[in-house]
């Protein structure tokens, strides 16, 4: 699998490790240190580098998720879920075939922020009633 993954400065350790953890083949958008930065600019170049189908997935990451959510989902392909549990990394896939996964660094210990990103990849969109909902997110 090929993972496109980018974090701001909150989500640097979070993000090396993720790294280490797993044998996805990763290209990393940044940031490369745990110095001040702007998060738009990793989730603009984790959610471009998806435009086509080079990649898997994204993996996005920073303090409480929100704000590098939201600039994800701003690109009208991109289906970003903020996940805190594997459950909802679980749903966000089979119900709402979310294309990046995004950790809240802040509030995750490492070893559930481990299995969140293990279900996210394992899990695949169910289709059914649920393509019907997916097909009305995008409205540009």
């Amino acid at each position: 699998m090929k993972i496109a993954i980018g974090s701001d400065h909150a989500g640097f350790e979070l993000k090396e490790k993720l790294k280490n953890r797993f044998e996805f083949e990763f290209v990393d958008f940044g940031t490369s240190s745990d110095e001040s930065v702007d998060y738009p600019d990793y989730a603009h170049a984790v959610a471009d580098a998806l435009t086509d189908e080079t990649f898997d997935f994204g993996i996005l990451i920073c303090g409480s998720g929100n704000g590098i959510a939201m600039t994800a989902n701003k690109h009208s392909h991109i289906r970003a879920a903020i996940c805190w549990t594997t459950e909802i990394a679980e749903l966000a896939r089979s119900h709402n075939d979310a294309n990046v996964v995004v950790l809240p660094a802040r509030f995750l210990e490492i070893d559930l922020a481990f299995d969140i990103v293990k279900t996210f990849m394992e899990n695949s969109f169910e289709g059914g009633r649920h393509q019907r909902r997916r097909d009305k997110i995008v409205i540009c």
